[in-house]
């Protein structure tokens, strides 16, 4: 399980010291689907990677509706910067959709290389504003057609893994709306 993390870290250039730093640091859990691993306006205790299985951040509203954030599958990172930066409470729920195993890492350690400016904090936040960056940038530039062949193109374990609302979701569309695009692709 840790050669999977071990190896992306060596993929984003961090050290053997810093792998090792992480390793020790990290705790693994199995999670069953549908685990609630932080509620909506709850402190994180920690940020995740996760080794296998998907997740969800979803923003809940007062009344009761429910924004797709981000999914998560093997070999992402989960971390709230939002939070962690302004030492506020999650503005979004994260779960398992499926079972999960995730190494967890104290907040504390991600704070102390935070306050400490350390090359770990530093590569994890630029992991985070790349992929932010890359996600951006798909739901700018492309239409909700070709969104969905991108997705289908670079997530094909993920698409048979996801029903159609959570796809819908990640592309930022309807699932109505995904299912014209899909009826459209079949003719």
């Amino acid at each position: 399980m840790f050669d999977a993390f071990q190896q992306k870290l060596q993929q984003y250039d961090f050290t053997r010291q810093e792998i090792e730093q992480l390793t020790q640091s990290a705790k693994l859990i199995e999670l069953p689907t549908r685990h609630m691993l932080l509620h909506q306006g709850e402190v994180a205790k920690e940020i995740f990677f996760l080794l296998e299985g998907i997740c969800h951040a979803a923003y809940l509203t007062d009344k009761g509706k429910e924004f797709s954030k981000q999914f998560y599958w093997e070999n992402d990172w989960i971390i709230g910067f939002e939070s962690l930066v302004n030492q506020q409470p999650s503005p979004y729920q994260l779960e398992s959709l499926t079972q999960c195993s995730i190494l967890s890492l104290p907040i504390e350690t991600l704070i102390t290389w935070r306050e400490q400016k350390h090359s770990i904090y530093l590569k994890l936040l630029e992991t985070q504003l790349m992929y932010k960056e890359n996600k951006e940038r798909f739901m700018l530039l492309y239409t909700p057609e070709e969104r969905y062949e991108l997705f289908c193109q670079h997530y094909p374990n993920l698409r048979k893994r996801l029903n159609d609302y959570q796809i819908a979701a990640y592309l930022g569309i309807t699932s109505i709306s995904l299912s014209r695009i899909k009826k459209r692709n079949q003719s």
